[in-house]
């Protein structure tokens, strides 16, 4: 029997081969669960998102009963962080909502017009601060000192064998105005002051740069993740989207690959408009992850050789079909994607999802 270490090399070895289309044992699954892992283990989420350790628990027994895994894409409830990423509020299960109730970003036009010229002659950081403190209520040094246990969530999962595939993750830029000032009026300001909008996120890009790369150095990991989030080719016009999105998830994933990292892209909405601009990103340093709304055929097709793809067992397979369905999806899905291929859910394993669903999935790359 392999020691959890062996286990641990074994896995990392199988996803550095597969990010460089070596062929490999077989395909290796990274998944993603928070409420689901809270559900699977009989937990309220109201506790869930309440007790970080209380999180990370939940989530790490939920992984010792699904199968062979070979890693996790988070450690802990990340969801009363998420204020700090899209800058707008958000309701708890317990707090705002139900016990049971799962998250909600609760987004509303908290950041101002005026707000522009304030980041202009201030910057990022000082009006981020003052922003997130006084404007939304987040107690902000305190989420930061709940985050000094997460080297110890992760050292958890490494000592049981499992790979912590991203340690390190970030979001572009321009999510942090699509949420602060919504997204229709972040939408609208494109339109109607375009040089001044694309002056502010130039400042925001700089200034969080310098402490992304400080994050990954520090870190050293393998992969790191990055979310777009609302920047599908579905929602923009060709020329507005390379020059509001993509100008800035190619600035994000050159650093982490100049920091000798794997840009994870965490791909949600459907972009096969766009699929071409991601061929101009270096060769093997970028992994497509794919929510199921781009075609992961399309991605193939487009993409394969290139960069390897990750994904993309739907949401509703998971938590409707059968273990046989999914099982059958799952095995076709490793064939038909080949060598450069990482299974997983599409997006987060839903809340709902069935547990023995998520074990088929599991057992259609391992074999058992």
């Amino acid at each position: 029997m392999k020691t959890a270490q062996q286990l641990l090399q074994e896995r990392t070895e199988r996803l550095k081969k597969t990010i460089q289309f070596e062929k490999t044992d077989r395909t290796p699954v990274i998944l993603t669960g928070d409420a689901f892992c809270a559900r699977h283990v009989g937990m309220k989420l109201s506790e869930f998102c309440s007790n970080m350790k209380a999180s990370h628990e939940a989530i790490f027994n939920s992984f010792k009963d699904l199968g062979d895994v070979d890693g996790t894409g988070g450690t802990f409830a990340a969801a009363t962080m998420f204020p700090l990423m899209f800058y707008t509020r958000i309701k708890l299960p317990g707090r705002e909502l139900p016990d049971d109730t799962p998250w909600q970003l609760d987004e509303q036009e908290m950041m101002t017009v005026e707000d522009y010229d304030v980041i202009l002659n201030k910057g990022w950081n000082e009006f981020s601060y003052d922003y997130l403190k006084n404007r939304l209520g987040v107690d902000v040094d305190s989420l930061v000192a709940q985050l000094a246990d997460v080297p110890q969530f992760a050292r958890n999962f490494e000592e049981a064998g499992y790979l912590v595939y991203t340690p390190s993750a970030s979001i572009t830029v321009n999510e942090f105005l699509g949420g602060g000032r919504s997204f229709p009026k972040f939408m609208r300001d494109i339109f109607k002051m375009p040089d001044k909008v694309e002056a502010v996120l130039d400042v925001i890009l700089a200034e969080t740069l310098i402490d992304f790369r400080q994050q990954i150095r520090a870190l050293k990991p393998l992969v790191v993740f990055i979310s777009p989030a609302r920047g599908a080719s579905e929602f923009y016009s060709p020329k507005i989207w390379e020059r509001f999105v993509w100008k800035y998830l190619k600035a994000a994933a050159e650093v982490i690959i100049e920091e000798g990292a794997v840009a994870d892209l965490h791909i949600d909405g459907n972009w096969e408009r766009d699929l071409e601009y991601f061929k101009t990103l270096p060769r093997h340093k970028c992994i497509f992850e794919s929510d199921g709304a781009t075609n992961i055929y399309k991605v193939r097709e487009i993409l394969g050789g290139h960069m390897a793809i990750k994904g993309d067992v739907p949401a509703a397979l998971l938590t409707l079909a059968t273990p046989d369905e999914v099982y059958g999806y799952s095995t076709k899905l490793i064939k038909d994607m080949g060598t450069g291929f990482i299974l997983a859910s599409g997006c987060t394993i839903p809340p709902n999802a069935k547990v023995e669903n998520v074990k088929a999935m599991v057992a259609a790359a391992t074999g058992k």
